[in-house]
């Protein structure tokens, strides 16, 4: 028995036995010890024994691993997150783009759908032909092409719709009166008159206008984008952003400026 009793007091007193009687507590909350009132082992409760273990250093680095993000108090004592901040500037000048190029590409379209007195093919893109119980654009269904700088050729690609083709031609608002020729349709175009030019040159001065309303909503819209990201950001920066959506939104309007006084010009120049 005092054999016994001294391999426990040295098992006790190693650092490796400690780290198992640890263990056990975890599992079962007993761990062995030395009752000395009926001279004999006894199990006694974890919470009885001051054992001072540590965790391993690795597992302590391993915990410090898990850092959360830098916080920095502001001046009332809060916490706020000072990650660094998000680059706004390439999504909001492509999305302003995009939206500045879609206002240009419909004024392009507006402007084809004016007769002046040349012939061009894109003329009549805007025609609408009704077929078979379908509604469907004039450029679906036949090759328009320039015989001459005054003559339109239509050629169906069926030629059972030439009749449907023409009666859009002529119901439409650009004056043209079609003959049939074989299986194609010829339009001639009419000089304009003064009245008409005049009346083209204000649809175009009204096109302007609304190209550029939307080129200026489409600014505003960057605008208030980099306002709201703009927190965090350098105030260098915020300018900077806004400095290329205002050139961006000049660059647009110049070019809508410009396309509308080009057609202005064909207008005026072939009356």
């Amino acid at each position: 028995m005092a054999t016994m009793a001294m391999f426990v007091r040295r098992a006790a007193s190693s650092r490796n036995a400690i780290a198992f009687l640890r263990r056990c507590s975890s599992s079962s909350s007993l761990v062995v010890g030395r009752d000395y009132s009926h001279k004999a082992t006894t199990l006694l409760r974890a919470p009885d024994l001051d054992l001072d273990l540590k965790l391993p250093s690795f597992l302590r680095d391993s915990r410090r691993g898990f850092a959360k993000g830098k916080k920095s108090r502001d001046d009332s004592g809060g916490l706020v997150d000072v990650s660094p901040p998000v680059d706004i500037g390439p999504s909001v000048k492509a999305t302003a783009t995009s939206q500045m190029e879609a206002a240009i590409d419909a004024l392009s379209r507006d402007l084809t759908k004016l007769r002046t007195g040349r012939a061009s093919p894109g003329m009549l893109d805007h025609i609408v032909v009704e077929t078979g119980g379908l509604k469907m654009p004039l450029n679906h269904l036949a090759l328009v092409s320039v015989l001459d700088p005054k003559t339109l050729s239509i050629n169906p690609y069926d030629p059972d719709t030439v009749k449907e083709l023409e009666k859009a031609i002529v119901s439409s608002p650009l004056g043209l009166n079609p003959k049939l020729d074989g299986q194609r349709l010829i339009a001639s175009i009419p000089p304009l008159t003064k009245e008409h030019v005049q009346a083209m040159c204000k649809i175009v001065t009204k096109s302007s206008e609304v190209v550029k309303q939307s080129i200026r909503r489409a600014r505003q819209k960057a605008l208030d984008t980099v306002k709201k990201g703009a927190t965090g950001l350098p105030k260098d920066e915020v300018k900077r952003l806004e400095k290329e959506v205002e050139e961006l939104t000049k660059k647009f309007v110049k070019s809508a400026e410009d396309m509308c006084k080009s057609k202005e010009n064909e207008i005026t120049t072939q009356a």
